[in-house]
């Protein structure tokens, strides 16, 4: 009985310990309400994020917000079409006083990276970051440097039928534990967002908004380990595995999830059920979480994409017949 209590104490530690983060990243962003808490999700679950929307909708703003409450080594890279992977992961350089080559450390050596249009580099770039982001290592003239165990990519991109863009590979996409699409506000939200932000000049930079950094190492230590505890029933992993092998089955998808999808998905599931207040995983944890876990893991059918049907219509129609267990 004494170790439930201990596991009820964490978990509200968390839980007080996310309401911190999400009122510093309010400061300045306004709305993106399930952003924030896929963000949170992904932080206590070590996974990275993938923030698609339009221009202007706060994708940047939210991601440097985000990256200012969490007190980690922050880096940024803003890609472009003409970045090379050495300005990604570094390169060894050759110094002409010593006659010796020494290692020249690329962004990518910190705790929280910021992707900044991802998808505007071409994928021999894009692919720099994938050893990065699968085994929190890179390698440099065949020598491996580790990163951080909390190394974190939050990446951001345009849609991809924009110009100037190229799509990511599968191969990267399914490093990332989510992948969210960022809408417009409500006409109530950009109201807000235009009495704060209209009479601004200047950069706008979560500094200006008065964000502070509010969780310390220690504590996002402390919650991936509550996390990791977090009970997870047999029954809730037969519907994680019934829900994955029924994106390989539907006849309207070419390519379903991995089992590395659902195993990225049972982590995020216990994620959401700690910032939910819970120290055992429902199947509504998993429910709310498979189109974020899924949409970018799956390829449409050429008959589906011939009809117009669009991958999170046909991943909310499998998670409907999907049954879930009582």
């Amino acid at each position: 009985m004494s170790g439930s209590r201990s596991s009820s104490v964490d978990v509200s530690e968390v839980g007080a310990l996310a309401a911190r983060i999400r009122s510093e990243i309010g400061k300045a962003v306004v709305g993106q309400d399930d952003a924030v808490n896929l963000l949170l999700t992904a932080l206590f679950a070590g996974g990275h994020v993938l923030l698609e929307g339009p221009p202007g909708t706060a994708k940047t703003l939210l991601a440097q917000s985000f990256a200012r409450t969490v007190a980690l080594d922050y880096g940024r890279i803003q890609f472009t079409p003409d970045l090379m992977p050495g300005d990604v992961i570094g390169a060894n350089l050759f110094n002409f006083q010593t006659s010796t080559f020494s290692l020249t450390r690329g962004p990518v050596f910190c705790e929280l990276l910021l992707a900044d249009e991802i998808n505007r580099t071409p994928p021999k770039t894009q692919a720099a970051l994938l050893e990065a982001m699968q085994e929190r290592q890179v390698t440099i003239d065949g020598k491996s440097h580790p990163l951080s165990p909390r190394f974190t990519v939050v990446a951001t991109q345009n849609p991809i039928e924009q110009q100037g863009t190229y799509p990511l590979p599968e191969a990267q996409l399914d490093r990332f534990l989510f992948k969210h699409v960022l809408d417009y506000p409500s006409a109530q939200q950009e109201r807000a967002i235009i009495v704060g932000h209209g009479s601004r000049t200047g950069q706008m930079d979560p500094k200006s908004f008065g964000v502070e950094a509010v969780a310390e190492r220690a504590a996002i230590d402390a919650a991936i380990e509550t996390v990791a505890k977090v009970r997870l029933t047999d029954e809730v992993v037969g519907y994680i595995v019934d829900l994955v092998r029924a994106t390989r089955e539907s006849t309207d998808i070419e390519t379903g999830a991995s089992p590395r999808a659902g195993a990225m998905l049972a982590v995020a599931a216990r994620a959401r059920a700690v910032l939910d207040g819970r120290d055992y995983v429902i199947p509504d944890d998993v429910k709310s979480l498979a189109a974020p876990a899924l949409r970018h893991r799956l390829i449409l059918s050429a008959a589906a994409e011939i009809e117009g049907r669009k991958v999170d219509h046909v991943l909310s129609g499998l998670v409907e017949r999907v049954a879930a267990p009582r």
